[in-house]
């Protein structure tokens, strides 16, 4: 059975990982949300087994302001987003709260060999959402550009050497899309020359931009209820099936489009509560998974290019101890060799059997939280090797094999502190990027970079 699964997973996954990795990406950047194949693998050797007694060295620590936004990197240069309060502002003290917030949204360019700041752009922004920390949607760079997504809807491209503007959009102003409860996070998908995003307003869930220009090429979907909202999940093209589909996920379903005409394949129905699609789904050859923090999972399979329901959660609860498969919020799980990790809703990091969904086993010690489970409690996956490195809320990095047989931790270093107090304790909820040997990670007061050479 593994061996069969390796199959179909090879045979299916190259492809697309071809087409979604242009040439002008170096092996050893991380310019896009999960890396330079949007998956999660970092695919750099020569990176150490255990971290030195007093933690990985430190390389440069660079001052930033608040964000969810991961950091990129790209042709020597690291881009992050950030958020300044205006003079004399601040959040509300309850999260949930969302009345207008003055402030200042910045993209900052980095040297990425010494931290320095090379140059910033930045540009008025009152926010009116739920945990109004910063921007949540990873920069995306590629051909001297760099592309980003404001909270509240501010996209934009600019120059990547000298960060002038070249075109922006407006996604409130321009194509009349309500701001969703916790702001824009969909980081978008640059593929050929569109731009990919998620937008909302009527027929647009989905709008692809010239990347050149940001005229609009098209647009697609709409919603049945009034109610609902666009998500926050990112954009992804995978083939499934033997066909080339544009997979985007909202609240209402999950649906598979011609990437180049925004053309309707098909939609499978995936209603979730509090429209809190967030994870991205993740595909092993002919199968496609998806996770939610309220509605648990799904599992499609695909036959000539259209998905069947192969099995999905029977119990409909975020509570650990009803969760029957994996209930995420935050973090992207991962498959490998017919298997599934991931962090559920309380923090327990699971392993589920992917055929079937049956739970192997469960840990809470990557998330930090070993005796007892708190509500949303994360830690990101990101395969390296035979290995992964997860870098948890507590500002830990952890090195862990991840296997059938359970979890085995390798080691772990203190990385970052915590610093955003929205959820009611202390997090750090920005994934960070791995590249040059090394993982760049921020929380609302500063990126570091750390080396993780050999």
């Amino acid at each position: 059975m593994k061996a069969i699964l390796r199959l179909r997973f090879k045979s299916y996954l190259l492809p697309t990982l071809l087409l979604i990795l242009p040439a002008s990406i170096r092996a050893d950047d991380w310019p896009q949300w999960l890396g330079p194949q949007r998956d999660a693998v970092w695919r750099e050797n020569d990176i150490l087994d255990k971290f030195p007694a007093n933690g990985p060295k430190v390389r440069w620590r660079t001052p930033v302001g608040a964000g969810y936004s991961g950091p990129v990197v790209a042709n020597g240069r690291v881009y992050v987003t950030d958020r300044l309060l205006a003079e004399g502002v601040k959040n509300p003290d309850n999260p949930f709260r969302n009345p207008p917030v003055p402030g200042k949204e910045r993209i900052l360019c980095l040297n990425e060999k010494t931290g320095e700041l090379l140059w910033k752009h930045e540009y008025n922004c009152t926010y009116q959402i739920s945990y109004a920390d910063g921007p949540r949607a990873t920069p995306l760079v590629r051909d001297g550009r760099i592309y980003t997504l404001g909270a509240m809807g501010h996209l934009l491209c600019l120059d990547a050497e000298k960060g002038t503007v070249i075109w922006s959009k407006d996604f409130v102003a321009d194509c009349k899309a309500p701001v969703p409860i916790w702001g824009f996070a969909a980081s978008p998908l640059l593929d050929g020359d569109k731009l990919i995003c998620l937008v909302g307003g009527k027929d647009r869930i989905v709008v692809a931009f010239d990347k050149n220009t940001g005229a609009e090429k098209w647009h697609a979907l709409s919603f049945k209820n009034r109610q609902s909202q666009i998500g926050y999940c990112p954009p992804m093209i995978y083939t499934l099936g033997g066909k080339r589909q544009l997979i985007i996920w909202h609240p209402e379903s999950v649906n598979g489009l011609n990437p180049e005409t925004g053309e309707l394949y098909w939609s499978q129905p995936f209603a979730v509560r509090a429209n809190l699609t967030v994870s991205m789904p993740r595909q092993a050859g002919d199968w496609l998974f998806l996770t939610s923090f309220y509605n648990g999972a799904m599992m499609l399979q695909f036959r000539e290019g259209k998905p069947s329901v192969l099995w999905r959660s029977e119990v409909t609860s975020e509570m650990p101890e009803r969760t029957d498969t994996l209930n995420s919020i935050i973090p992207t799980p991962f498959l490998k060799d017919g298997f599934i990790y991931g962090v559920c809703s309380y923090g327990e990091l699971r392993c589920l059997r992917a055929r079937d969904g049956k739970r192997l086993w469960m840990s809470l010690k990557a998330t930090g939280v070993p005796d007892e489970t708190v509500r949303w409690a994360n830690a990101f996956l990101i395969a390296q090797g035979d290995r992964f490195f997860l870098p948890n809320e507590k500002g830990d990095l952890i090195i862990a094999r991840l296997t059938p047989k359970g979890y085995e931790e390798i080691d772990r270093a203190h990385v970052l502190d915590p610093t955003d107090p929205s959820p009611g304790r202390l997090v750090v909820w920005s994934h960070p990027a791995f590249a040059n040997k090394s993982m760049y990670a921020r929380n609302d007061k500063e990126i570091v970079c750390v080396s993780l050479a050999r």
